[in-house]
């Protein structure tokens, strides 16, 4: 996992891979044919520890814990993403080439998290005659969500360079899982939680661009 976040994966060598672990060549063949079969493995891995977000996602939406659960999804997520940053910067190049053996283990990974989302969804609009937002595909909506999830995780490195804290990111993603679901706004002035995960938690050195980002709104 350490050789793909350090290397382009097509640029990793099984001797990289044998050195790394202390082992050799001739082991490493004895369970894999080769690098991209080994990445693969860890890929359908992911996808089995995904059901955890799913889980999250069938919490309770009642008006008394909705945000709690929505914010749970957010930060969730952002968790997983983190645990798989590796893997899932392989992934998101894969979806743009040709390579059969990787496209659509991306998707699968999330996959389980989206169906979730949607049956919120719809039972959601069950519920409520009266709802700020109506997504006639739950499916869609679930979908754009967890594009969202995926997509700003990825990118979280560059929103602190420019000074977006990470609670800020997972407020702002929280309130849109919440409204979606619900059909309710989320509470007023809350942002993220008094403690986040370790593994999410907003740095707490200045933010790299910080500077910049503030020069420019005070220029505007």
């Amino acid at each position: 996992m350490a050789l793909v976040s350090e290397t382009p994966w097509r640029s990793v060598k099984v001797t990289d891979i044998a050195r790394r672990a202390g082992t050799s060549p001739a082991t490493f063949y004895q369970y894999f044919e080769n690098v991209e079969r080994a990445i693969t493995v860890l890929a359908e891995e992911i996808i089995d520890e995904a059901s955890a977000l799913a889980d999250l996602a069938d919490g309770d939406w009642s008006p008394s814990t909705s945000w709690e659960t929505a914010l749970s999804v957010a930060e969730g997520f952002l968790a997983f993403w983190e645990e798989n940053r590796a893997i899932f910067r392989v992934l998101e190049f894969e979806t743009e080439d040709v390579n059969a053996g990787l496209r659509g283990l991306r998707v699968r990974a999330l996959n389980s998290l989206a169906i979730s989302l949607a049956n919120a969804i719809t039972l959601g609009q069950s519920q409520q005659a009266e709802r700020a937002l109506v997504s006639e595909d739950p499916m869609a909506m679930a979908g754009t969500l967890v594009a969202m999830l995926a997509s700003v995780s990825a990118h979280r490195y560059g929103f602190e360079f420019w000074g977006i804290r990470t609670a800020s990111l997972l407020d702002s993603q929280a309130r849109l899982i919440h409204l979606a679901v619900t059909g309710r706004p989320a509470p007023a002035g809350v942002i993220g939680r008094d403690h986040v995960d370790k593994k999410v938690r907003p740095r707490t050195s200045p933010v790299l661009g910080g500077q910049v980002a503030a020069h420019r709104r005070s220029a505007r």
